[in-house]
């Protein structure tokens, strides 16, 4: 099966009248809370810095966005050339935010949380080495927080009591060097769906050609490092003129994947340039994820 790309995508472009995201909007996180779509975007203006900020919408298609970023580098050093890559769960009446602080050590992994999606405070790092696309589960799993991550080339997951102190790191998925398209690396994309079938992962990877693509596993419900299906093949790849050419050429790039009703939503960025959306029915999607070559 192939994710279809909805008729008004791309949904959020570049303001040329905001220097902080005049150049390029893409990798977002988007949840739905309280009849609202909240949307967090990676953006970077004339400097190049990147800075996450925020729209809300009634319907997920269009958005109205405050004139500010919400979070910007704040850790000297440690994040100076941007915050990046934003991944918000809603957990226990709290928001929490991933994101990766890039600085003077390359990329490592944050916590942070929010009581109103607005106001953000850390919490800690996941780790300080090179490490992103980690996202937070969106429930306790045998008490402990869990969490996706990436120590490159793998998908890992680990778990914490207090969101400080993180244990148990496993290897869910690997590259597999049979495949054709994600040969060299992978790594999670939005929050975990929760299934009867398992946790449905969203996840991108690629091979020697170096272009991102799209697809689905199912993890055990009570064990995630157990994968239970694991498709071949995969689900959207770049092909509009938009996701080929851009900064970053021939990526396919979520922060976030939804349920509205019995559709999915699956938010994109397009060559790290602009954000797009792709749907396909949800029952579709678990059914190649339990079945797909």
């Amino acid at each position: 099966m192939q994710l279809i790309r909805h008729p008004q995508s791309p949904l959020l472009y570049p303001n040329p009248l905001h220097r902080w995201e005049s150049v390029n909007v893409f990798n977002c996180a988007v949840i739905e809370h309280n009849g609202l779509f909240h949307m967090h975007y990676r953006a970077q203006g004339v400097d190049f810095i990147s800075r996450v900020g925020y729209a809300v919408s009634v319907d997920g298609l269009h958005w109205n966005r405050l004139e500010n970023p919400v979070l910007s580098p704040h850790n000297g050093r440690e994040d100076y050339r941007g915050v990046e890559d934003p991944r918000v769960t809603p957990l226990d009446g709290v928001f929490y935010m991933c994101y990766t602080a890039y600085g003077a050590n390359g990329n490592y992994p944050m916590i942070a949380r929010s009581q109103n999606l607005i106001t953000w405070e850390d919490v800690a790092p996941l780790e300080k080495t090179e490490n992103k696309d980690h996202v937070l589960f969106p429930e306790k799993i045998g008490g402990r927080y869990a969490i996706f991550h990436r120590r490159r080339p793998h998908i890992w997951v680990a778990y914490s009591d207090d969101l400080i102190n993180w244990t148990d790191h496993t290897i869910i998925m690997s590259p597999r060097e049979d495949s054709t398209w994600d040969s060299k690396s992978i790594g999670a994309n939005g929050v975990p769906i929760k299934t009867e079938h398992g946790w449905l992962l969203f996840y991108h990877g690629y091979g020697a050609e170096h272009i991102y693509r799209q697809s689905v596993a199912l993890l055990d419900l009570e064990n995630p490092a157990k994968v239970l299906h694991r498709p071949t093949e995969f689900i959207m790849e770049p092909t509009e003129t938009w996701e080929i050419r851009g900064d970053v050429p021939n990526v396919i790039f979520s922060c976030a994947n939804i349920v509205v009703g019995d559709e999915l939503r699956f938010y994109y960025a397009g060559a790290d340039r602009l954000i797009g959306l792709a749907t396909a029915p949800f029952a579709d999607v678990v059914e190649f994820a339990r079945h797909g070559k």
